[in-house]
């Protein structure tokens, strides 16, 4: 059952000219994003947008890289970095988004796996010695292609064309590349009726860094597309900053994890702020506890709409204005998915409604992304026949609401982001006093999970918890890190060896 031809995108799609041109023409005044930090308020218009991110897409063209080549962006919260974004994509290049929290080693494995050509960074990165021949644009460099000559059009790119390559987690050591077509844009669009209730008159404050694919996506490419407003911040860390936020720029619809509405809750004075313009809130990348919603509707009055997506296709279950919300439940798949349960051995045949099975997504589906960067092994084992199948257990109730059942592998969520277990043991295991260790998530509270190590220390030494979390922050990006260390005597195992991870969290 492949996806109606009338949900595809046209064969010739450029995902940066779908955001951006018609609006430049057709709102160019308009504002498109807003970032609020310290100081004063900085704009951008759409027409500002549209000739900035032409104006970048000349300069790297003019550089000599060539359409395909791949394009690092390693920056902070700014507004260059949506503008290298999108202007990566206008000139058929590939963009790879990078969080600034990355160790240098991380950032240069990187570099190596994907073949970057270009780096372009923000305030704050120097050149390292792993860069080596690449182009290393700087801020200079970025605010000199947005003054230079634009380019005349978008590059006539295909929808199949290769357009952004975002980093997760695998089953090794190392991180895997997702990479994207320029239709992934095309295949967010049942999200905007069915999850964020999103038109252009909407005013989207995103909680999130433009670094996170949560933020690049729901916070910037869905209000683009539609054309809306978008407003980021980048000031200092407040907890409860985001009402007087939402009440200063009209904000009618708000985007975060769970873990910052459980913020807002408790620090924030909600009866001090006018939120009568916020329709509704949105939230993804953790589960949403059914006492966080009833908290936030019985305080707010307002709804709370959760999503469930991953790397590979973005949010494609959720609740929402036409999806009525179900406590305990992300939603039913958006009307217009292609969307079934596998059993997780066998025919990769559909099962019936109530059984439990492997979460599955036809090969159809316009926003599934089009394999993972020269990983054919990791590929083969998510499809299933015509069914890509990321490692979530699910059911589908009668009325068609999901239901989550966990992982069929070891991945966990740290703050939003899908984090190897593999990666973390590879760490601490290279610490001179660890023996053994297994890395797995332990709850601390019912919604809240965190990374934590069990680690069996060496005969006669007497490893620090706090040493071990400082030398896990000098290698792995923070939101990789353990945020507990357990001593263990042994690790538990199954009779052949393995370590039996979900055990580690057994009281």
């Amino acid at each position: 059952m492949p996806i109606p031809d009338d949900r595809l995108p046209p064969p010739r799609f450029n995902a940066a000219r779908h955001c951006l041109a018609d609006n430049a023409r057709l709102r160019g005044d308009k504002t498109a994003l807003v970032m609020v930090g310290e100081g004063q308020a900085s704009r951008l218009t759409y027409a500002e947008a549209d000739r900035a991110v032409r104006g970048i897409a000349a300069g790297l063209l003019g550089l000599g890289l060539k359409p395909g080549d791949r394009v690092m962006i390693r920056m902070g919260n700014e507004a260059d970095y949506v503008l290298v974004y999108f202007g990566a994509l206008a000139a058929g290049l590939v963009a790879l988004p990078s969080s600034p929290q990355l160790t240098a080693d991380e950032a240069a494995f990187l570099m190596d796996n994907a073949g970057v050509a270009a780096v372009v960074v923000g305030r704050g990165f120097d050149r390292p010695a792993e860069a080596g021949g690449r182009l290393w644009l700087d801020a200079e460099a970025i605010a000199a292609m947005k003054a230079g000559e634009p380019l005349p059009d978008y590059a006539d790119t295909a929808a199949d064309d290769p357009a952004t390559l975002v980093y997760t987690s695998g089953t090794t050591s190392r991180p895997k590349g997702v990479l994207h077509a320029h239709r992934a844009i095309w295949g967010r669009r049942p999200m905007h009726a069915h999850w964020l209730g999103l038109t252009e008159t909407d005013v989207m404050l995103h909680a999130g860094t433009m670094n996170w694919t949560y933020t690049l996506g729901v916070g910037i490419t869905d209000p683009w597309a539609c054309g809306a407003t978008t407003v980021l911040y980048n000031g200092p860390r407040d907890r409860g900053v985001w009402p007087g936020l939402i009440e200063a720029h009209g904000a009618t619809i708000f985007a975060a994890v769970p873990s910052v509405y459980r913020q807002i809750l408790k620090y924030a004075d909600l009866a001090a702020h006018d939120l009568s313009g916020l329709r509704h809130g949105v939230t993804a990348g953790e589960a949403l506890s059914a006492d966080l919603l009833a908290e936030w509707t019985a305080r707010t009055g307002l709804p709370l709409y959760e999503a469930l997506g991953m790397s590979e296709i973005s949010t494609y279950v959720s609740s929402g204005p036409t999806i009525p919300v179900r406590s305990g439940s992300p939603g039913r798949p958006q009307p217009g998915r292609c969307v079934a349960i596998l059993p997780v051995e066998g025919a990769p045949e559909p099962l019936p409604q109530g059984e439990t099975g492997l979460l599955a997504v036809h090969r159809s589906e316009p926003g599934l992304m089009l394999g993972y960067w020269q990983r054919p092994e990791e590929e083969a084992a998510v499809m299933r026949g015509d069914w890509f199948a990321g490692g979530d257990l699910a059911s589908l109730d009668a009325d068609g609401y999901l239901w989550f059942h966990g992982r069929n592998d070891d991945l966990m969520n740290a703050m939003g982001y899908r984090v190897s277990p593999v990666e973390v043991e590879s760490a601490l295991a290279a610490h001179p006093d660890v023996a053994e260790v297994g890395v797995t998530e332990l709850a601390v509270r019912a919604d809240v999970r965190v990374i934590a190590a069990f680690v069996v220390p060496r005969p006669g030494a007497t490893p620090d918890a706090d040493a071990l979390i400082a030398w896990c922050n000098e290698r792995l990006a923070g939101y990789k890190c353990p945020r507990e260390i357990r001593f263990l005597e042994a690790l538990p195992r199954t009779a052949n060896g393995k370590v039996q991870r979900k055990r580690l969290a057994e009281p």
